[in-house]
């Protein structure tokens, strides 16, 4: 057997910001789920999205501590057309969310931009340029 990736974990410290910063791009996250520890979401295709408040990784694992500087993973979501690039990054930044980079036109053929979440995840935003 060989193992599959089945699930992308996020440590988050406010775990409304986090799911309401998520919402934005599209996944499918009940309300109620803001004051839970513990919240899952499947993506189409089967992979799931986990997110856990640094007290519940605490519960488990009681050493853990919040990095002190991000940029250790990051997430990307593919956008239907570079304008929706665009006006993806406008939400999320106009939201309060941190633009880390504008969008551009990158030298691999892609409209490009990358946004950090609340807890400093890059996440970044991409079309195949027209």
């Amino acid at each position: 057997m060989t193992p599959r990736l089945d699930a992308i974990g996020l440590v988050v410290a406010d775990m409304a910001a986090s799911l309401a910063f998520y919402r934005r791009l599209g996944l499918d996250l009940p309300a109620d789920a803001d004051t839970q520890p513990h919240v899952e979401c499947t993506l189409p295709g089967g992979t799931r999205v986990l997110w856990d408040t640094e007290d519940t990784v605490r519960s488990f694992d009681p050493g853990w501590k919040r990095p002190e500087d991000g940029g250790r993973a990051g997430l990307a979501f593919a956008c239907a057309s570079p304008a929706e690039v665009d006006a993806t990054y406008e939400a999320l930044t106009a939201a309060g969310h941190h633009g880390h980079l504008k969008p551009w036109d990158a030298f691999w053929g892609q409209r490009y931009a990358t946004v950090h979440d609340p807890d400093g995840t890059e996440v970044s935003l991409f079309a195949a340029s027209v």
